[in-house]
């Protein structure tokens, strides 16, 4: 993937909160956005809602996850402890047409990812994580679409 564009567009932007459902009902109330996606990940302990500014979502369109913890043990419930319970921007996914190639080129160039082989996320996507240290502080998603 040397010459080749390793990500399609940015997915979304994490927003962690202690409640995913008020953090959606203000964006659908306030900003007039659509709740496209809502699902629980047990494995991440999280509830997540993703939003969009159209009820359909574009190929290139990035959405908003508002994520909660619905485990004491989550990253994210670790994540709002530090931040004293005050919400916030979390990280952001980019996506990618093909994770495996884009996970190999990355650790070429010196890039820690969290897992050694992705892992299934919101909607089935596959998706990976960039250590904060790589990404130059921010927590960088990789995700993956489901092949049709």
């Amino acid at each position: 993937m040397e010459n080749e564009d390793l990500f399609t567009c940015i997915d979304h932007v994490a927003y962690a909160c202690p409640d995913a459902d008020e953090a959606a009902k203000f964006y659908i109330e306030t900003f007039g956005w659509h709740e496209i996606h809502r699902e629980e990940n047990p494995d991440q302990g999280i509830l997540e809602i993703m939003m969009a500014p159209a009820a359909e979502l574009t190929p290139d369109m990035t959405q908003v996850q508002m994520i909660s913890p619905i485990s004491e043990t989550s990253t994210t419930a670790k994540w709002l402890e530090k931040n004293n319970g005050r919400a916030g921007l979390h990280h952001m996914a980019w996506r990618v047409d093909d994770i495996d190639a884009v996970s190999a080129t990355l650790r070429e160039r010196g890039v820690r990812l969290l897992y050694d082989e992705p892992r299934v996320g919101t909607g089935g996507n596959r998706i990976n994580f960039m250590h904060p240290k790589s990404g130059r502080g921010v927590l960088i998603e990789l995700t993956q679409y489901p092949k049709n």
